[in-house]
């Protein structure tokens, strides 16, 4: 069955992670996507680890791509990129801002040549504003957009995110953006310049503490497992393992209490609503530990889903990837590499009842595309 954005054609100029994760999820939902290399391939082709040369993860985020090598400084590949941006409907790049300027392919150019083509581009920090022409990486907006001071336990320094979160949601805000102007073009005939960049992205995820800061005009402090607005809510030991509970709803905290033996701490007036809970959690996050140590993880999870309380498990990779659920909504897929054989990778995240996405091709070897996408071209014209 054909994917919703089949009748689309991407042209993916990035590298690393940012840019070809949006480019990845245009891919999965039809779009046709041919990723534009340089002679030496995507940095990311480098990153271990590796399954008979191949980098892992770059075959996870630039599945169902075609790739085709240019060398954008020779006039030739110009031109035959030029041929295939007459053609495109998007075209994704991640370069530093100016940098596509100066190989001749700005926006206005651009939509000068193809009214209608898209333009999409993640910077470090974005086309404008006095921090523009710095490169950025994940690890620069983590600490920048002040994620990181407020990750990690209270007393100790800032901790980084273990995944690449800044690179991540600034490919998925972008592939919004794009949808969006596609929407627009509907209306206009015309595309536009999307934008976005990882000091954003990082940014925009800053709901609670954003709404602390604004509110109170205070720095909002590292809290280590709390939450900023609910009570308890956070990860609890048990007696063989770790396991989570969101019990702040007065329902779910009155549930949780009676479980645990302590039904007394719903009368407190220290825990009387949300927000003295919330004022008082580390008090009531100690009495409720302690019960949970006499029973390993099993016996309370399977309690607390009698009950309806919401819980669970803290797991690994390797739990994760076997876990029931995570197989029956299809998260882990199968794909056969020419080099690698059989591969693994995550599935589609968002699923269509109508035009389902899919998996369709393994990520492809540097350049395995070039002559079939020129060749495709110059039947075209």
């Amino acid at each position: 069955m054909a994917g919703a954005l089949d009748h689309l054609l991407v042209l993916d100029l990035t590298s690393h992670l940012s840019g070809p994760y949006c480019a990845m999820l245009l891919a999965d939902h039809g779009a046709e996507v041919i990723k534009i290399e340089p002679p030496k391939g995507d940095s990311a082709r480098g990153m271990p680890p590796f399954i008979n040369g191949e980098s892992a993860p770059f075959m996870t985020w630039n599945r169902n791509k075609r790739s085709v090598v240019m060398d954008l400084k020779q006039a030739a590949d110009k031109e035959a990129l030029l041929g295939l941006i007459d053609r495109a409907d998007i075209l994704v790049e991640n370069f530093r801002p100016g940098v596509l300027d100066r190989l001749g392919f700005g926006w206005p150019a651009l939509h000068q040549r193809n009214k209608r083509l898209i333009l999409a581009s993640i910077s470090g920090f974005g086309q404008t504003g006095p921090y523009s022409s710095r490169g950025g990486f994940d690890l620069v907006t983590q600490a920048m957009s002040g994620l990181m001071s407020t990750n990690g336990p209270a007393d100790g320094p800032p901790h980084r995110l273990p995944i690449a979160i800044s690179d991540v949601t600034a490919g998925m805000f972008l592939a919004f953006g794009v949808l969006a102007a596609v929407e627009a073009r509907h209306r206009t005939g015309e595309g536009q310049h999307v934008e976005t960049s990882l000091l954003e992205a990082a940014t925009s995820l800053a709901v609670y503490e954003s709404a602390h800061y604004f509110a109170t005009g205070t720095r909002p402090e590292r809290i280590g497992q709390a939450h900023r607005g609910s009570s308890p809510y956070q990860c609890f030991q048990t007696a063989d393992g770790y396991i989570t509970v969101g019990a702040s709803q007065q329902k779910f905290f009155a549930q949780f209490c009676e479980l645990v033996g302590t039904p007394e701490l719903v009368a407190d007036p220290r825990f009387a609503s949300i927000a003295e809970r919330v004022k008082n959690n580390d008090v009531l996050v100690a009495l409720l530990a302690q019960p949970l140590l006499t029973q390993p993880s099993a016996y309370w999870l399977a309690a607390m889903e009698t009950i309806g309380l919401p819980a669970g498990p803290v797991l690994y990779y390797d739990e994760v990837f076997t876990d029931p659920q995570i197989l029956a909504r299809e998260m882990v897929v199968e794909t056969n590499h020419p080099v690698t054989g059989p591969f693994h990778t995550l599935g589609v995240t968002v699923k269509l009842s109508a035009t389902p996405g899919s998996i369709r091709r393994a990520a492809p070897r540097l350049g395995e595309h070039t002559h079939e996408v020129l060749n495709e071209r110059k039947a075209a014209e």
